[in-house]
């Protein structure tokens, strides 16, 4: 099975398993997605739009925008609207940038419609009130100027007029003027003549530009703008479903328990005297316990990351497979009465059912099984008189690592592992219900 086949599978059987956790993620997902819109949703959205009349280069545009959106635009707005804000906690609110056709547009949010309304018109009303009032400083401290430079050109263009007149009247008495000498002055003095004009269009239009228009009112808004609290809590459980959904793939791929027989008998340096199935069963605990219950409902009450369990065995083929055990186990042993020490993990309590019913069978073959649950994290075997070890361990349960200290913990108490026994979990006897086979993990670990 290759990699994506098994991603699959892992998160077919989360879904299966723990859809019910996956809901309570994606819940939680929505409550942050709620918090957070609180914080960052723009609220309601509108704009208002000012027209600056006359040619405008891109940069004085910009220029236009900028002050738009100045402190000083901003004190005036929050003084006039009288909301107890000031200007500084209006700049969030407020932005302004260049439209086509010289247009400055104007953009306010506020957490009302009829709030972002009323502040979008009034900072264009102030924009176009102090905008104005700076160009007429400026004009009048430029007005002096500006009227000396008018009347020079006009003068320039009566000086020239009078040279023209002058130069048709000299040709007109028949003085000798060479013509081509007169020709090349007049085409001089229509030069000039030209571009005082041309100069005294730059300041007329250059008075014209200080013109600028409120385009009507802004609209006010019907819905919020985006993103919304909806897409803020729909975002939220998106992300935190995905979250958890990829938490677990990561998890399931990420487990280093080892789920095959060769690889647990390797581990334990041993070899395997046979798999026999055992039906999961919930704790007591998880039963009855409200804490146990809660886990039950959202976490299940079967492994996620592995395939579906198989269903029970056959009563009488499960005994059958349990006798052949024995008789493997037997063959290691001297002939006679012999008492075997069973070694299972502490948190494995199938492998120490499957201990257990061992020891019943074992009674008919004169052999006594005696049950040692060690600490995997850091196991301790006895020193007792026996000829051997038995280890039972139920796949998926014990990493390599694991095994490999339950090993080292018998060879130190002196005894050697003469087999080992691999219990496999199967749906639980109540579960009567026929599943299709689903692929299997393989990769998962």
């Amino acid at each position: 099975m290759n990699d994506d086949t098994a991603r699959l599978a892992v998160v077919w059987h989360v879904l299966r398993q723990r859809w019910r956790l996956l809901i309570v993620i994606a819940v939680l997902g929505g409550l942050v997605g709620v918090g957070a819109s609180l914080v960052f949703s723009p609220g309601y959205k509108t704009s208002a739009s000012v027209l600056l009349q006359g040619a405008r280069d891109p940069d004085q545009l910009l220029t236009e925008a900028q002050v738009a959106k100045s402190s000083v635009v901003l004190d005036h707005a929050a003084a006039a609207l009288k909301w107890g804000v000031s200007g500084a906690d209006l700049t969030p609110q407020v932005s302004a940038a260049v439209a086509e056709g010289n247009i400055i547009a104007i953009t306010a949010t506020a957490d009302t419609p009829e709030r972002a309304q009323q502040l979008a018109d009034r900072v264009a009303q102030e924009y176009v009130t102090y905008s104005t009032q700076l160009l007429a400083t400026t004009a009048d401290a430029s007005a002096q100027v500006s009227q000396e430079q008018q009347q020079t050109l006009r003068q320039q263009i009566i000086e020239t007029n009078q040279k023209i007149s002058d130069l048709h009247n000299s040709a007109g008495q028949g003085q000798t003027i060479d013509s081509v000498g007169v020709r090349t002055e007049l085409e001089q003095l229509r030069t000039a003549l030209s571009q005082a004009t041309s100069k005294l269009d730059e300041l007329d239009t250059a008075t014209g530009q200080a013109k600028m228009v409120v385009m009507g009112p802004s609209e006010r808004p019907t819905s919020p703008a985006a993103p919304t609290m909806t897409d803020f809590v729909a975002g939220g459980a998106a992300v935190f479903f995905l979250l958890g959904l990829f938490g677990h793939l990561f998890a399931a791929r990420s487990d280093k328990r080892l789920r095959d027989e060769a690889s647990i008998v390797s581990a334990l340096g041993s070899g395997v005297l046979g798999g026999l199935d055992v039906p999961l069963v919930a704790s007591p605990v998880a039963r009855t316990g409200l804490t146990g219950r809660v886990r039950t409902f959202f976490l299940g009450d079967r492994p996620w990351h592995v395939a579906t369990l198989a269903p029970p065995a056959d009563e009488a083929g499960l005994e059958i497979r349990y006798r052949r055990v024995l008789s493997k186990l037997r063959d290691h042993l001297p002939p006679g009465p012999g008492r075997v020490l069973v070694v299972v993990a502490a948190d494995d309590p199938e492998a120490a059912r499957v201990a257990a019913r061992l020891g019943e069978f074992s009674k008919e073959d004169r052999l006594e099984l005696t049950v040692w649950e060690t600490d995997p994290a850091r196991p301790t075997v006895p020193d007792e008189p026996v000829p051997g070890v038995l280890a039972v361990v139920t796949a998926g349960t014990r990493t390599g690592w694991e095994l490999v200290g339950i090993a080292e913990a018998c060879a130190d108490a002196g005894h050697e592992i003469l087999g080992v026994v691999v219990a496999h979990l199967t749906q639980p006897v109540e579960e009567e219900e026929q599943h299709d086979e689903e692929p299997a993990l393989v990769g998962a670990g």
